[in-house]
């Protein structure tokens, strides 16, 4: 079955009539940056510490995105709830990031009413979710140096896959599965007697923006080994599809991207060994994972 979304990769997101800026950039040790931002709080999640709050385009940062974002005291949510209008400020350095100072705005109208100026159609196929256990059908790419690759030609060892766009700066989200990922590559590389069947790929979910050049450019900044290490793009409906079976989410909703996480381990056999949520793992989880999926046997 095949049907058609209206949903973007790519962002055309609202500038706001106050844009935000960069306040501060003050801490060398680790390239701190502070930005103010404004955003609508979707959710507030059980831990107390964190809001989804879809927020407008961070200039010279990052797209508008709807995303979880942590803060360090609880007390900073207290008394807030899903519909609210806040500013806050984004505090980001080289490994982490977290928000502070969120405040309640009285606004006319909430984000998710202001107009969109992204509009498209992409169009989806009809797949089931897989589980531990169920075999990956074959899907096909194009990688960072311009090469077809499928998912069928990793039989035989084990293979570990990751969704990600360049686009997105946030230490804690695509940044930190590529430099997990970096990790787990020099650890499997540097191991006495570690398997040698194994290969990390990364798959972005925008083909429009991140071509195989773009793709190698970024690969390099991660001193990856194109002989066990992949960034791949392809068709949409392919990395839809893909993505549908993880369940990693991605879109574009009123002008803004919206993504999960989802890293996912096959073993040597085309079995589905493990799935990742969220990105609460390390690079030694993610290396005895693919150890012991390069071991299994039929």
């Amino acid at each position: 079955m095949v049907a058609l979304l209206a949903l973007a990769v790519s962002s055309c997101s609202r500038k706001s009539e106050e844009p935000m800026r960069e306040i501060q950039t003050t801490d060398t040790s680790t390239n701190q940056q502070i930005f103010q931002v404004k955003g609508e709080i979707k959710e507030i999640k059980p831990d107390g510490k964190t809001a989804v709050i879809k927020h407008e385009e961070v200039p010279n940062f990052m797209p508008a995105m709807t995303m979880p974002l942590e803060v360090k005291n609880t007390n900073e949510l207290r008394g807030l709830k899903a519909g609210d209008v806040v500013s806050f400020r984004m505090i980001v350095t080289d490994s982490d990031a977290w928000i502070d100072q969120v405040q309640k705005l009285n606004e006319p109208r909430k984000l998710s009413e202001l107009p969109s100026k992204s509009s498209a159609l992409r169009v989806v196929r009809d797949v089931d979710p897989l589980k531990v256990g169920h075999p990956l059908p074959n899907y096909h790419f194009t990688n960072e140096l311009g090469q077809a690759v499928s998912t069928s030609q990793f039989k035989g060892q084990a293979l570990a896959f990751t969704f990600f766009f360049i686009k997105c700066p946030y230490p804690t989200f695509c940044p930190l599965m590529s430099g997990n990922f970096a990790e787990a590559q020099n650890k499997l590389l540097a191991m006495p007697n570690a398997p040698t069947n194994w290969h990390l790929m990364s798959i972005t979910f925008d083909p429009e923006s991140d071509t195989p050049a773009a793709l190698k450019a970024y690969a390099e900044k991660y001193k990856y080994n194109p002989k066990h290490w992949n960034f791949v793009t392809g068709d949409l409906v392919e990395i839809t599809a893909i993505a549908d079976q993880f369940g990693e989410t991605f879109g574009n909703e009123g002008g803004t991207i919206v993504h999960n996480l989802r890293t996912v381990v096959v073993d040597a056999q085309g079995r589905v060994q493990k799935i990742i949520p969220e990105n609460k793992w390390t690079s030694d989880e993610l290396v005895a994972e693919i150890i012991k999926a390069a071991q299994a046997k039929p």
